[in-house]
């Protein structure tokens, strides 16, 4: 048997992620995300440029990752001023830092216009950059910035940066596809010219962004041929598009045999079972939701709707699934909604640990409910906690934990004692619970958040349970037309063990809708609660 070749993950999510517009991270930020991906198993974790802010000069004044090799990034050393000289150049070389990733132009356009420095000056810059951080026992990268475009513009000259930086004893020749345009054909064809033009594809690594929707593509195509170290970011994240998605390439390298029998990584089975959590999680530290579709890690990626998918899975997943979504430390996921049949509805209840017979005639009543349902404008597709609880009242296994008598809302827009215009949302909720009215009153930023605030305000002995959760996202969609129009609403809730829910309401009135799936959440938090304690049901 053949040994498998190495292949190096780089992440840059700490530097070049947060280029992302609305992305601005904290060094508490960074300390946590930089523990992720240090947990994950990647090899080099890129923490930021030392000097260039507050915020990544902290970072840098210790060591941030055990596992990883923990890098710096910065320029190379200006033209007219010597390595010794260059201030920008001995923060690099004095970060607490593993290695260094120099930028460096490839491109003699850019090296002309942007730099305003001659050819000479730039390969001068990139050897004596290497060699300064090499002295002082960093390793030393290189990124060859627009190195495709450069390559096509002028081959001999990109070349000439790449090998200013190899025979300077760089480790690592990074290929940058900067302005994300490059085809996989021509990564393909480029990586295996510098190659054949004499630099080791063991010292070459590929830096691909997503502009046309390949930046994974891209990245796989220079390991075919012959590229050792890719570069990327969580969830895919970075300026413009973005950057090639790490948590797609790792699974990929690890789960698909045209990589994983030639390809090892540093990553073992144990570690990549995580990886749906570390996406999770980052997302969470990002205040946005999870991408429901993203490859291998996303609540959709081994959901099936379909009646005769669901049918087929039930026979053997692998009819409608590439990997084991265990392998991924995801679930698999039949969806209920009127295309459905009794396998989609009988592996979803399982799936929530509710077991019923095919021959009970609840099921039948849960899947005609569930088609009326929809008919009218819900959509328990994408409101898993409501099917739930709708599934769970059908088969006598929700407790009436509280009752809504009644809820009023105000929305009143006036001038203040200043003249300033403001618009303020009130709500009151009556709710009774063990037989004893409470009556709640609560102010908002706007209508439904006014209502979330006082129905969840005084909950007797159910107060603390639900302490820790939040609403997350609210999505409206009107069925028909006019002002008179039926809503639907969506709810996603969380809570502090990091479960996410979605729950849905319906009406011809926004509030009334939003009310429905705020009830529900509140009662599904309940539920889940026993489910995962055995609490009573008292």
């Amino acid at each position: 048997m053949l040994k498998k070749e190495r292949i190096y993950l780089f992440d840059t999510t700490l530097r070049d992620g947060q280029q992302t517009p609305g992305v601005d991270f904290s060094v508490e930020d960074k300390i946590a995300i930089a523990q992720l991906l240090d947990e994950l198993g990647v090899d080099y974790v890129e923490g930021g440029y030392p000097g260039a802010n507050p915020t990544d000069t902290e970072f840098f004044s210790k060591k941030r990752t055990r596992r990883a090799a923990f890098v710096a990034f910065g320029m190379t050393k200006r033209a007219g001023v010597s390595a010794a000289n260059d201030p920008g150049l001995a923060l690099l070389t004095q970060a607490e830092s593993d290695a260094v990733c120099f930028v460096a132009k490839s491109w003699d356009y850019h090296v002309r216009v942007a730099l305003g420095a001659t050819n000479e000056e730039n390969l001068e810059g990139i050897r004596a950059s290497v060699a300064a951080a090499r002295a002082a026992g960093k390793e030393a990268m290189v990124d060859c910035e627009h190195f495709f475009d450069g390559y096509k513009a002028n081959p001999d000259y990109a070349l000439a940066c790449a090998k200013a930086a190899y025979e300077a004893g760089c480790r690592w020749i990074v290929l940058c596809d900067t302005n994300g345009g490059t085809q996989p054909h021509e990564v393909r064809a480029i990586v295996s010219a510098v190659i054949a033009a004499g630099i080791p594809g063991t010292h070459l690594g590929i830096h691909a962004h997503d502009d046309t929707g390949q930046a994974v593509a891209n990245s796989l195509a220079a390991v075919e041929a012959g590229a050792r170290q890719i570069q990327g970011t969580l969830n895919g994240i970075g300026e413009r598009c973005g950057n090639a998605n790490l948590v797609t390439i790792i699974p990929t390298l690890m789960l698909k045999p045209a990589y994983a029998d030639r390809f090892e990584i540093g990553i073992t089975e144990g570690e990549l079972e995580g990886i749906s959590r570390v996406s999770h999680a980052f997302d969470e530290l990002l205040n946005r939701a999870p991408d429901p579709q993203a490859p291998y890690v996303g609540s959709s990626a081994f959901a099936t709707k379909a009646g005769i998918h669901a049918s087929a899975i039930l026979k053997d997943p692998q009819t409608y699934e590439h990997v084991a979504p265990e392998r991924v430390g995801n679930a698999r996921r039949v969806m209920v909604s009127d295309q459905g049949g009794k396998a989609n509805f009988i592996a979803e209840l399982a799936r929530r640990g509710i077991q019923v017979d095919k021959a009970d005639p609840r099921l039948d009543t849960l899947i005609s409910l569930v088609k009326e349902r929809e008919a009218q404008g819900y959509a328990y597709e994408g409101a898993d906690a409501s099917f739930e609880l709708l599934a769970r009242r059908i088969l006598g296994k929700v407790p009436e934990f509280f009752k809504v008598d009644g809820f009023r809302c105000m929305v009143e827009r006036r001038f203040d004692a200043r003249g300033n215009l403001k618009t303020v949302s009130e709500a009151v909720v009556r709710v009774t619970i063990d037989g004893e009215t409470r009556l709640s009153v609560a102010e908002g930023h706007g209508p439904v958040n006014a209502l979330d605030i006082a129905l969840r305000k005084d909950f007797g002995k159910y107060q603390a349970e639900i302490a820790d959760m939040a609403l997350t996202d609210y999505k409206v969609r009107i069925l028909n037309g006019g002002t008179d129009a039926v809503t639907r609403v969506l709810i996603e809730s969380h809570d502090s063990t990091g479960d996410r829910w979605w729950t849905v309401g319906v009406s011809d009135n926004i509030i009334d809708a939003s009310f429905q799936a705020l009830m529900d959440s509140v009662v599904y938090k309940l539920v889940k609660n026993r489910e995962r304690t055995g609490l009573a049901a008292e």
